[in-house]
């Protein structure tokens, strides 16, 4: 597992194991978002048996599957909603983390500027530009 911070208090990752979860703790994070969807993974990486392995652990929990290229207005505000609601930093993954970096840049829309989101992402190897008139739309509401 490779943590990837984009801010302070958010960082992405691909995806985790249940043996992650020690060193998610130690590492300060106090919620994990999972943005991959179950069909994906095999069945000892579904979304119930981590949250039960991350909640043991004393962290929050929260399951919002995005899948690839079907990034959800449900999805971006439940993303938003759980960031805002994060009692600490936050950890969310996918596959390779990059589906964790779109979702955030949109749900940051007008809270950052267009730029800096891409920026940031672009320093972990995620290219955010095709969103970029998404962002913005966004940002504009």
């Amino acid at each position: 597992m490779e943590i990837r911070h984009l801010t302070p208090d958010y960082a992405v990752s691909p995806q985790i194991a249940p043996e992650d979860v020690a060193a998610i703790r130690a590492a300060g994070f106090a919620l994990v978002i999972d943005n991959r969807p179950d069909g994906e993974i095999p069945a000892d990486l579904h979304t119930d048996r981590l949250r039960l392995v991350v909640e043991a652990a004393g962290l929050g929990f929260v399951a919002n599957p995005v899948i690839g290229g079907a990034i959800t207005t449900e999805n971006v505000t439940a993303q938003r909603e759980a960031i805002a609601a994060a009692t600490g930093p936050v950890l969310a993954y996918c596959a390779s983390g990059n589906r964790s970096s779109i979702v955030w840049a949109l749900s940051q829309a007008g809270l950052r500027p267009t730029a800096e989101l891409i920026e940031t992402a672009a320093r972990w190897g995620y290219n955010l530009e095709p969103f970029r008139p998404h962002i913005d739309a966004l940002a504009a509401r």
